[in-house]
């Protein structure tokens, strides 16, 4: 079974509920200061299950009130972004003097780097969600947070994969074992990832100057999706998307890298997840390095050693000695 933290508010007393309620909810990563107006009878149920770098969860509560204020973001900031979709209820949330309420099968996104507030109806809400630090995603930090407010649907394309997703795992960790934590999560980035380019890309009112950002958020989900493919290569990307290769270049030229640096990073990175996975301990490096576009081991040995400072097979020890020294 995969790593989970469960809370069922029905295993404490009712005088206790709503205060337990509160205290998970100061002891998190992003704390959130709590309200209701159910305090005497308070119901919550959450699971939170780490999947490499994002953590998914599930939760179902009466009404109450999230809270993210500039004091909290203070105290402690995972600099994450929060991608939650309604599966029942009703909710709104509130953000640099802007509001929005939603529907059922309706995402809404936060940042803990930004002060906001979420609110449940009457009626108890149930939610799935996601929280991934913003490095996770491959777009500039002011490009992403466009995509907070935005009217996300989880009823169909991109949004209805990432719920189906987040409510499949949430639902039952029972058939994963903890070593497919790392390749769950890895999946799931991908469809943040891909949320987020279908969601800034159509992003309404976007002025004409930055029309050039919206093509670049496609080539980067584009890359990110063909990434394990060897003949991925910026000439390939271009002609896919029909853009010249000099055009994809000047994109990328914006953001300070090369479109063949950005392919050449996240592979290392890719690459370097692998061999911190325990149940891809047995898989040569060659093997791994073949798997992200490495064809030449010398090549991957050196790009890797560049990149994070010790050979990949340094590395790969340096996380197994790390996984004995835990379990003694």
């Amino acid at each position: 079974m995969l790593t989970q933290t469960v809370f069922h508010s029905e295993d404490l007393p009712d005088a206790n509920r709503f205060d337990a309620w509160c205290e998970i909810m100061g002891r998190l990563p992003a704390p959130m200061k709590m309200t209701s107006e159910s305090t005497a009878d308070f119901r919550a149920h959450l699971r939170c299950i780490p999947l490499g770098q994002a953590t998914a969860y599930r939760t179902t509560f009466q009404q109450a009130t999230f809270r993210r204020t500039s004091r909290l973001i203070r105290q402690s900031d995972p600099e994450a972004y929060n991608i939650s979709v309604l599966l029942s209820g009703e909710g709104g949330t509130a953000w640099d003097k802007h509001a929005a309420a939603y529907r059922p099968l309706d995402f809404h996104i936060v940042s803990t780097s930004l002060p906001f507030e979420v609110w449940g109806g009457r009626s108890p809400a149930r939610i799935v969600g996601v929280e991934i630090p913003r490095a996770a995603l491959p777009f500039p930090c002011d490009q992403a947070d466009r995509a907070i407010g935005q009217q996300v649907s989880g009823r169909e394309g991109v949004g209805a994969l990432l719920r189906q997703f987040l409510t499949h795992v949430t639902d039952d960790a029972g058939p994963y074992h903890p070593e497919d934590a790392p390749r769950l999560g890895a999946v799931l980035t991908d469809l943040v990832v891909a949320l987020f380019a279908h969601t800034l890309a159509a992003e309404p009112l976007l002025p004409s100057e930055t029309h050039g950002h919206g093509l670049l958020l496609q080539i980067q989900s584009f890359i990110h999706h063909h990434l394990a493919e060897h003949d991925l290569t910026p000439s390939r990307v271009a002609s896919a998307l029909h853009l010249s290769r000099g055009y994809v270049h000047r994109l990328f030229q914006q953001e300070g890298v090369t479109a063949a640096g950005y392919i050449r990073r996240l592979r290392l990175e890719a690459a370097r997840r692998d061999l911190a996975d325990p149940a891809q301990h047995g898989i040569p490096i060659r093997a791994i390095a073949a798997r992200w576009g490495y064809p030449r081991a010398a090549d991957f040995t050196r790009a890797f050693r560049a990149t994070y400072g010790m050979p990949p097979i340094e590395y790969r020890l340096d996380g197994v000695r790390g996984q004995v020294a835990d379990m003694r």
